[in-house]
């Protein structure tokens, strides 16, 4: 019996299979992303909002300048000392079930802000009576929103170690760094509508603490802490991550303190970033009740410029990121990359606000705090790059270390500005005057940031006495 194929099966061409697009990665890891940035986005979409509904709430809650200094700062200082334990628990437990937990906590607090009414303590002849009950209650309240947001971005970081490569962590770190300042750009326009909407600021809180809750729904059912778990992501998507790095999966072993503590590194990151802190919270805080009692404006203009400052601050960031890797791909020379990149915007930072304070057309004004924001945000890839070179597999821990070091800054910011207006007000100053002085320290602190820079060596580990491998690209 014949073994031969019939002709026609003979000549017929061999079937055709698809191995290229088998090969291809998928894009689950952008998908990742999307969610980072959507997070990013609503954080700063819920801690911006309150900068526009500050004048009402202050005279709501019967709430002074010095005291609403403190309002401003209760948030800080939750965020500066929950941030290192919850970075280290993403570290530990993973960054899915911590994200969960800070979203829909920080949620709750947004709509809780809004449900606090003025009440005095005490009877007539108590020891408590005048004692003004609702200032205390909203800075719990913030204090309790900070505990929230605590470790956001130490997660954030960590989970962008973990689903890209190093030699794309630049971008993607820039691009959710700059959604975040959308939402701080977004927040006042949409706040300044549904204040205006409904007439009172208290829906508005209502309304931005629900969108985190569907962020968080969405993220914890779709997202997974490993890439190679993901049931959406095939081998050449996980080769691919898994390009030019080792392995930073979950962290069981304990941080090196004995290295850490000593590193010049990470005392000169974290005063950087108290630099950089001090301005975005002395914005976030008092730029639109400036506009308003230094210049006159009123209605939506103080929302529209805030969110003006914000979008170049988003933009700053965005370049950024791509200036940042640029750098490096053309020099080779990560170190002098950023220390260069870094220095020239803080310059930059510190020459617009002097300007600010002394331009009379308020256009300009704000033209320049606007210029001055987005020098600020120019180089916080850098910081986060480096940032993250230097943690080894403790980003989430360490990365909340050094970011909340800058809690100095962050913390003291309203609560300066709230005095030093108040002590020029009373000193006879009005307008411009009682504002505009202030803008001179926040000035120096940018010229300090610049010396800092100087000496940090994004190439010299915290966790290791060897040096970060040269080999690893703009992250």
């Amino acid at each position: 019996m014949s073994t031969r194929h019939p002709d026609h099966l003979a000549s017929s061409p061999p079937p055709v299979f698809d191995l290229e697009g088998s090969r291809r990665p998928t894009m689950v890891r952008f998908g990742v992303l999307g969610y980072m940035a959507a997070l990013a986005f609503v954080m700063y979409l819920d801690r911006v909002c309150i900068s526009v509904a500050a004048t009402s709430m202050q005279n709501d809650l019967h709430i002074g300048k010095p005291m609403w200094g403190y309002v401003a700062s209760s948030f800080t200082l939750a965020y500066t000392l929950f941030e290192v334990i919850t970075g280290h628990w993403g570290d530990r437990y993973g960054s899915r079930g911590i994200l969960l937990r800070i979203v829909l906590w920080w949620s709750a607090f947004t709509m809780l802000t809004g449900c606090v009414f003025h009440f005095t303590l005490g009877g007539s002849g108590s020891w408590l009576a005048g004692i003004n009950a609702s200032f205390l209650v909203l800075c719990l309240v913030r204090f309790l929103f900070g505990v929230g947001e605590a470790g956001a971005f130490p997660n954030v970081a960590r989970v962008v170690s973990v689903w890209f490569p190093p030699a794309s962590r630049g971008r993607a770190q820039g691009f959710v760094t700059t959604c975040s300042l959308i939402g701080g750009a977004t927040a006042p326009m949409v706040a300044a509508y549904i204040i205006e909407l409904t007439g009172s600021w208290r829906m508005m809180f209502i309304v931005f603490g629900l969108v985190g809750v569907v962020w968080a729904i969405a993220f914890y059912a779709w997202f997974r802490d490993d890439p190679a778990t993901h049931p959406s992501v095939n081998d050449a998507e996980r080769s691919l991550i898994a390009q030019g790095r080792t392995s930073q999966s979950v962290a069981h072993h304990a941080v090196p303190w004995d290295l850490v503590l000593p590193s010049a590194n990470l005392w000169l990151m974290g005063g950087i970033m108290g630099c950089g802190s001090a301005v975005f919270y002395m914005l976030i805080s008092w730029y639109p009740n400036y506009l308003e009692e230094a210049h006159g404006l009123k209605g939506k203009l103080p929302g529209f410029f805030m969110s003006l400052v914000m979008a170049g601050g988003a933009t700053g960031c965005f370049s950024g990121g791509w200036l940042s890797d640029w750098l490096i791909r053309t020099t080779g020379e990560r170190v002098l990359s950023r220390r260069i990149q870094a220095c020239l915007a803080y310059a930059g930072a510190g020459t617009a606000l002097v300007l600010a304070a002394q331009l009379h057309d308020y256009r300009l004004s704000v033209l320049c705090i606007t210029l001055a924001y987005f020098f600020v945000q120019l180089q916080i890839p850098c910081w986060w790059g480096t940032v993250t070179d230097i943690s080894g597999s403790h980003v989430g821990a360490l990365f909340g270390l050094m970011n909340s070091l800058g809690a100095l800054g962050a913390i003291s910011s309203p609560i300066f500005m709230g005095y030093y207006v108040e002590h020029l007000k009373q000193a006879g100053a009005v307008g411009r005057a009682q504002w505009d002085p202030a803008f001179y320290p926040y000035a120096g602190l940018m010229f300090l940031a610049c010396v800092f820079w100087l000496f940090v060596n994004p190439a010299r580990s915290l966790v290791t006495r060897a040096r970060v491998s040269k080999d690893v690209e703009a992250v």
